[in-house]
Order: structure tokens, then C-alpha cells, then sequence
């Protein structure tokens, strides 16, 4: 059961009335029912290792709880007979025995998403090595495993660094693991920062509820006008990349990027006008990225939960951790800004070589990992040439054509990058984007090429009302959200909006033949 399928709706129109219907006491185990009757449809397997995560997710959380419990009492217990360098062993101790228990935590949870993403293709080199005829056809990734082991990590990571005390009811931490609307494509979520107003009884709202609603319809504009329409002229460009190649790389390259924003901050959209609907507070997880004036503002501005988890749980713990800091003084014999740099150097590897691990099973996401993280580090390094640009012309920056050109070049840029998502290998994807500059097939594109791409004119102006409504309603939202203005207008007026987008969803919607509404894709990462 996914966002786009009458079962979803129906959920949904089910559990509102009766979320707010039933006495507040009992609008968790609303929550929880909805949960399994949402996930149960994607088969016993993935529902019982959804369960499994929360449980033991709770059951190592409370172990380091009752270990950071028990360090209070003791330390307090000889607050007066201790001296300072017995605490300071103690202390020691214990924070070891966390580390245990926060250690097996991950190496069991991490290495079961691991064996779903990677097992089959390892079983399959085993199978090529060794002559041998295993099945790892049941190793596969399931809904949501990669949202929702990454949310459940990091709220034992925040126990095990005593950010908070661990939750004592394990009902919660089920909720918190498996909350519907977040887990197709998340966000990924906070325990601390969901748990505030998903834990919390709910009172009925209006506003939160027309708010939701409309949130909710400009998801699924976005996800069945532009993403589920230009799809089917991607997988066709991708599907025969050596008779697809030069212009109508190009074209596919632009058409990539335009669907899979438009797919996943559709199903974002979705999401958050549930949890809004519900009065639960979901994290956004995009700033309008395709204005970003570099890649760096850009990965800022996408998938920014995702970026902010590398960041707390990777990226710092990395760049602090002792290994690092000894070979940061080993490296002072090359110079202080060499020893400086290499800190930052390892941990952007790391982070941007995890990011491609998390995104893909191949080498093309390894490969693309990685060379936003050369292009991160470049970027970096040429900062004091830009500044003294600048300098030299300090009116450029401020005009409206230099701007517009550096928000061309960070899409152009990270569009090009974004082709190692769609070709089966790193060569073929190279000789693809190469082929832009070496193969010169514009007027074939414009003389029917267009055409063969299994959309018609029609398909392309609905496409293109679509794309041209995002810009339309991003440009609006430099300003902050439409959302309170919404709130403020008459009823007469919001009723307008809504019958308008119900209206253009059903028209323009793409529900062509073979068309699988339900997937988005993300899923697949």
C-alpha cells in the first residue's frame, strides 16, 4: 500500500475521523493500528523485521539507560570518598560498556541493511567463484528499511551520548519505528524532535487539518502531473542509451532531474500534510534545492535530514575521533595546513562513500558518492580564489544574470552527476554524458526524436504546466511558506484552491497503461 493507490486514501480517510474521534488516551494505538495495517501489505517478512528493529532498538537502549542510571547512583553514592582520578576510571568503565552495547547494536542492525542491499550481489560472486548454486533472491531490500534503521540508530546513539534518558515505554519506541507516513521515503526522524508532538494527545484543528489537506493535494500534484509522466520518457531514454545519446542524453539528464524532485519532495509533501492533518510536526527535508547557487548550498538544502544525520553521526564523530587526531599530529611534518585539511579530507570521503552505499548497491553509486565529495573538497580549497573575485568585482555577486548563472551551473553540475543513478555501469554512464559534447543529434531530437519517447505533445504540456506550477510556487516561497496565508483566506477561497489542484490532479494526472502509481523512487534506495 502506497501514497498513490485508493487502499492509501482510504487508510487515510479512515484514520483521521477516528484518530480524533476515539479519547486522547487512545490515539497512540490508533496510530499503531494504522501502522500495521499500512506496512502489513508489504508482506510478514518486512513487518516482523520492522518489529524486530523497534524491540531491540528499545531493549539496547534500556540496557545503556540502566548503565547511565547506574553511573548516577554510584557516583553519587561517593561523591564524598572518591578523589577525582577514581571517578574519572569509573567513568571510563562504564562509558566502555555503553560502547559495547551501542556497538553490537549497530553491527546487528547496519549489517541486516547491509545483507539486504549487497547480500544478493555477494552471494551471487560466491555463486560465480566458487561454482556453488545459493538463493539470495530473499535478501531484498524492504520498504522503508533504510528510513526507518537509520532513525532507530540514531535514537540509540542519543541515549548512548545522553542526550536524553531512554524511553521506558516500548509502545513508543514501536510508534516512533514504524509511523506510517515516513516510511516509503522519510524523513528521517529525531526521537526527541517527532516524539514532542507524536507522543503528544491531539485536540481536533481545522487549521491543521485544511493545512494537511492541502499539503497533501500539492504532493500528489506534483508526484502524478510531472514525476510519474516525465518517467516514462526517462526509462525509454535510459532503457537504449546507444541509439539515446548526445541531445537526447541531455534532455533525459534535465528530464531525470526534473522527475526525481518532483517524485520525492511529492511523497516529502505528502507526508508532512498527513502529519500536519494529524498535529504531529514532521521535519522538512527540502529548501528549494534547485535554487542553490553551489553544490555545497545544495546538499544543504536536499534531503537535508538524511545530510544532517551523516553529519551528526558520521561526519563529526570521524573528524574527533582519537585515531584521526593522531595521525592529524603525525601529519604536522607536511605543515600545519596539510594537517588541518586532512581531518576534513577523510571524513568527506567517508561520508560521501557511505552516502553512495546508502543510495544504491552498484559501483555507479559508489562512483557518484564520491565525486561530490572531490567536488565538495574542490570547492572548499578554491574559496579564497572566489573571495578575492569578489573582491576584485564586488558588484557581480549582487546582479541578477551572475546569479541566475551560478544557480545553472549547480544543476547543470549535479544533473550530470545524477546520470550515475540511471545506467547500468560506470562505463556506460560515462560514455553517456560524453557523448553530449561528441555526438551531434539536436535536429534529430527536434524532427520526431521528442516523439519517440512514448509521451505525446499533450503529455508534454501537462508536463510542463506541472514544472511551471513548482517554479511558480518555489519563486512565491523565497518569502517563507504559503501555507499561514492559506490559513488566512476565506473559506470560499480555500475551497477554490483545493477544487483547482482535485481538478488539475484528475485531468493532467499521468495514469497511462503499465503505470505503477504506487511506486516512488526513492523506495528503491
Amino acid at each position: 500500500m502506497l501514497f498513490p493507490s485508493w487502499g492509501f486514501a482510504l487508510l487515510v480517510a479512515v484514520l483521521l475521523p477516528v484518530y480524533y474521534l476515539v479519547p486522547q488516551r487512545m490515539q497512540r494505538g490508533v496510530l499503531l493500528i494504522a501502522n500495521a495495517v499500512f506496512y502489513a501489505f508489504a508482506g510478514w517478512r518486512a513487518f516482523l523485521l520492522l518489529t524486530f528493529t523497534a524491540v531491540s532498538a528499545f531493549a539496547f537502549a534500556r540496557g545503556i539507560g540502566r548503565l547511565w542510571d547506574e553511573q548516577k547512583a554510584v557516583l553519587a553514592a561517593h561523591k564524598a570518598d572518591w578523589e577525582k582520578p577514581e571517578k574519572k576510571a569509573y567513568r571510563e568503565r562504564m562509558e566502555r560498556k555503553r560502547r559495547m552495547l551501542l556497538a553490537l547494536c549497530l553491527v546487528l542492525h547496519f549489517g541486516i541493511l547491509f545483507a539486504m542491499k549487497y547480500g544478493a550481489g555477494i552471494i551471487g560472486l560466491a555463486n560465480g567463484l566458487f561454482g556453488t548454486a545459493w538463493d539470495g533472491s530473499k535478501l531484498l531490500l524492504t520498504m522503508g528499511a533504510s528510513f526507518y534503521t537509520f532513525s532507530t540508530m540514531g535514537y540509540v546513539i542519543d541515549v548512548q551520548r545522553g542526550k536524553y534518558p531512554a524511553e521506558k515505554n516500548p509502545l513508543n519506541v514501536l510508534l516512533f519505528t514504524s509511523f506510517f507516513p515516513i516510511l516509503v521515503q522519510g524523513p528521517i526522524s529525531h526521537f526527541d524532535t517527532l516524539g514532542e508532538t507524536l507522543f503528544a494527545p491531539h485536540a481536533f484543528s481545522a487549521d491543521n487539518l485544511r493545512a494537511g489537506v492541502l499539503r497533501m493535494l500539492w504532493g500528489y500534484w506534483k508526484k502524478l502531473i510531472v514525476a510519474d509522466r516525465l518517467l516514462v520518457a526517462v526509462k525509454q531514454l535510459i532503457r537504449y542509451p546507444d541509439t539515446y545519446n548526445g541531445a537526447f542524453a541531455f534532455l533525459g539528464m534535465l528530464l531525470y532531474a526534473a522527475t526525481l524532485y518532483a517524485d520525492f519532495t511529492g511523497g516529502i509533501d505528502i507526508t508532512i500534510g498527513i502529519g500536519r492533518a494529524l498535529g504531529i510536526r514532521i521535519d522538512e527535508n527540502f529548501n528549494r534545492p534547485y535554487f542553490s547557487k553551489s553544490i555545497a548550498e545544495y546538499w544543504r538544502r536536499w534531503h537535508m535530514t538524511l545530510g544532517e544525520w551523516f553529519k551528526e553521526y558520521i561526519y563529526y564523530p570521524i573528524s574527533v575521533s582519537k585515531p584521526l587526531r593522531r595521525l592529524t599530529k603525525a601529519a604536522r611534518r607536511f605543515g600545519d595546513g596539510f594537517a588541518r585539511r586532512l581531518p576534513v579530507y577523510l571524513a568527506t570521503f567517508a561520508v560521501w562513500a557511505v552516502t553512495g552505499m546508502w543510495h544504491g548497491n552498484s559501483w555507479n553509486f559508489l562512483v557518484w558518492g564520491l565525486c561530490n565529495g572531490v567536488i565538495l573538497l574542490i570547492s572548499e580549497e578554491l574559496n579564497p580564489l572566489y573571495a578575492r573575485f569578489h573582491q576584485r568585482f564586488p558588484k557581480l555577486g549582487t546582479t541578477w544574470g551572475y546569479r541566475a548563472f551560478t544557480v545553472i551551473r549547480t544543476v547543470l553540475l549535479l544533473s550530470s552527476l545524477r546520470m550515475f543513478d540511471c545506467y547500468a555501469t560506470v562505463p556506460e554512464t560515462l560514455k553517456t554524458f560524453g557523448s553530449i559534447f561528441t555526438v551531434w543529434n539536436l535536429p534529430l531530437l527536434w524532427r520526431g526524436g521528442i516523439a519517440s519517447l512514448g509521451l505525446s505533445g499533450a503529455d508534454y504540456a501537462a508536463a510542463g504546466i506541472g514544472i511551471f506550477g513548482m517554479l511558480a510556487v518555489s519563486l512565491v516561497q523565497r518569502k517563507g511558506l504559503l501555507t499561514p496565508k492559506f490559513l488566512q483566506k476565506p473559506l470560499g477561497v480555500q475551497l477554490l484552491v483545493y477544487g483547482a489542484l482535485l481538478f488539475t490532479i484528475f485531468v493532467f494526472g499521468y495514469y497511462g497503461f503499465g503505470f505503477d502509481a504506487g511506486q516512488f523512487i526513492y523506495n528503491r534506495f
